[in-house]
């Protein structure tokens, strides 16, 4: 059985994307969160996670003598691990398209992500509206994710991004908490998807395990001093 490491649940949105899929499929395996206490050289998090992870980050999957650090590259082996369960879409063509988007996700969206930090706990409608009315870096990326989200649920007819749920829906699910978290403003068919990726078994698993973290990390939290 496969370990996953991870992070804060309510703070750790790559550590999400692994999580995600994993128990949305119903593949077994066990879970080590390490907490952020801080990302310094001599935090407990750095200690506990050098030794197995060349980068010093979550998320890691370690399956026997085997560690693999990036959650693209965790994704990539779950699918060849478990083809059964069919991860990335059986079309050629849309398993190309999937593909495309979580690179596109992987290493773009640096606004968004930049500015509107995953906190799953938090409602912050009010810094939501700061944020779009002064940063037209976060409306080009929320506009990219409309364009995106529309046109993949119109061509493979939905519910989820290629039809049926797979690695690309677990790859945006942290987008969808933060859409959710910062009331940013989308149409409601896009609305209504991120609503339905907050109500897969998977994912609801997720939020209900992390608002029971109730771990208050002030360097997680640049817009609030308390809960």
């Amino acid at each position: 059985m496969p370990t996953l490491y991870i992070g804060n649940k309510n703070y750790s949105s790559w550590s999400m994307r692994p999580w995600v899929l994993l128990r949305q499929a119903g593949i077994a395996f066990d879970e080590v969160r390490v907490r952020f206490d801080s990302f310094e050289a001599d935090s407990d998090f750095k200690r506990t996670i050098g030794p197995l992870s060349p980068t010093g980050k979550v998320p890691a999957l370690v399956d026997g003598d085997l560690v693999v650090w990036d959650t693209l590259s965790i994704a990539e082996y779950l699918a060849e691990s478990y083809p059964e369960k069919h991860l990335w879409p059986q079309d050629k063509a849309a398993r190309a398209h999937a593909r495309s988007v979580c690179a596109e996700m992987h290493s773009g969206f640096t606004a968004l992500r930049g500015a509107c930090p995953m906190n799953i706990e938090a409602h912050l409608p009010d810094t939501g509206a700061l944020i779009w009315r002064d940063q037209s870096a976060v409306r080009a990326d929320v506009q990219r994710l409309v364009d995106m989200w529309s046109g993949l649920l119109a061509q493979y007819g939905g519910p989820m991004l290629l039809g049926e749920f797979s690695i690309a829906d677990a790859y945006f699910a942290p987008v969808c908490m933060r859409l959710h978290t910062y009331a940013l403003p989308v149409p409601a068919p896009i609305k209504a998807y991120v609503d339905r990726v907050r109500e897969l078994p998977g994912v609801k698993a997720w939020i209900d395990e992390a608002l029971a973290e109730k771990d208050f990390l002030d360097f997680e939290e640049p817009y609030r001093l308390r809960r």
